[in-house]
């Protein structure tokens, strides 16, 4: 299971900087890199829902689940 983050791709879509939305969200950059980048192995549904707020967005917009390619039996 793959959890994909577009944050990238709401920030752009928003005209925003990733430190305007760490200065809205009041997490590091650190840690929003972290998430960015797909490293995090957890979120809390406060900074969740604090950055949906930011970028005015559903949490659906910036969290995708891919499949796995399990193609060999």
């Amino acid at each position: 299971m793959t959890i994909i983050i577009h944050i990238d791709v709401m920030l752009a879509k928003r005209k925003m900087s990733v430190t305007e939305l760490t200065d809205k969200v009041g997490i590091t950059m650190a840690n929003l890199s972290i998430l960015k980048n797909g490293k995090a192995k957890a979120i809390r549904f406060s900074t969740l829902e604090a950055i949906c707020e930011a970028l005015d967005c559903q949490p659906g917009d910036i969290l995708e689940y891919r499949k796995d390619d399990d193609s060999g039996g």
